[in-house]
């Protein structure tokens, strides 16, 4: 998502169109507070598609052709607009530069025009670990890439690690990182040791944590689940363990098909309290 720093460095870079959801009413294709950056030739973001973002950076485009002051459009998502959604959108638009990138603070909301809208801080995004970098572990760091994860990408080997498009943690000891992760990270272990497997689990289920998946079947989910038990593990937090990954029911096995799964796994966590039990 585009958040103030994003709208700071573009404006410091020359003049860019802003549009600013300030307002979200019934069912709408975004929320309060979607941005979009816009250029003569491009844009970066969206405010949902379809042909209320057009007229948008229609609208916005006119605005860095002919300089004039900002506008708030009101759609209403209707027949009108080929809509059937049936909710409200307002829209703040404006042309920002150097002039407005130059009094904002880093940190700090940033204000389309002295006294109107202003563009908040993105809301914190999920840590996600993923521990392995085999095929699936590859194809899924690439599908986790874009979404709204801060994913941590950790094994021992740095030449696969090379080409990421995420941040990566080369180490032999992959357990010492899950051991310092964030309270509501999400764990995924998919590395090429079953051994391995084994110590970064104990390590993320004796600690807070959001998620702790594990590639595997049944069989694998058994014999880990005794495993742990073996080692003192509570039999709560062994109920914790989610193995096999992905969502259930789907038995495709190549690498990107899992992947996606997971991917899609991982956005339906819910924001849990530290510590506390997910819902099934």
């Amino acid at each position: 998502m585009i958040g103030p720093e994003d709208v700071h460095r573009a404006a410091m870079a020359g003049a860019v169109g802003v549009a600013l959801v300030t307002d979200a009413h019934g069912s709408t294709p975004c929320e309060a507070g979607r941005t979009m950056l816009i250029w003569p030739d491009r844009t970066e973001g969206t405010i949902g598609g379809g042909t209320v973002e057009q007229e948008v950076i229609g609208s916005v485009r006119a605005l860095l052709a002919t300089p004039g002051p900002p506008q708030t459009l009101d759609f209403a998502l209707n027949a009108d607009l080929d809509q059937c959604c049936g909710g409200r959108l307002r829209v703040a638009l404006a042309v920002c530069g150097p002039a407005e990138g130059a009094v904002h603070h880093p940190g700090q909301p940033f204000a389309l025009w002295q006294g109107g809208p202003s563009l908040k801080a993105t809301p914190g995004v999920r840590p996600v670990h993923v521990y392995g970098a085999g095929h699936v572990g590859t194809a899924l760091v690439n599908a986790l890439g874009p979404l709204p994860f801060d994913t941590l990408w950790i094994d021992e080997r740095a030449d696969l690690l090379a080409a990421a498009n995420v941040a990566t943690e080369v180490t032999p000891l992959p357990e010492a990182i899950a051991n310092t992760a964030p309270a509501n990270t999400a764990h995924v272990i998919l590395t090429h040791s079953h051994a391995l497997d084994l110590e970064i689990v104990a390590a993320v289920l004796t600690r807070p944590h959001a998620f702790c998946g594990l590639i595997g079947s049944a069989t694998k989910a058994a014999l880990f689940r005794r495993r742990l038990a073996e080692r003192g593990v509570s039999g709560a937090a062994i109920a914790r363990l989610t193995c096999p990954i992905g969502l259930p029911g789907l038995r495709d096995r190549r690498p990107a098909v899992i992947a996606a799964s997971v991917a899609a796994q991982l956005l339906m966590l819910e924001d849990l309290p530290s510590g506390a039990e997910e819902r099934t």
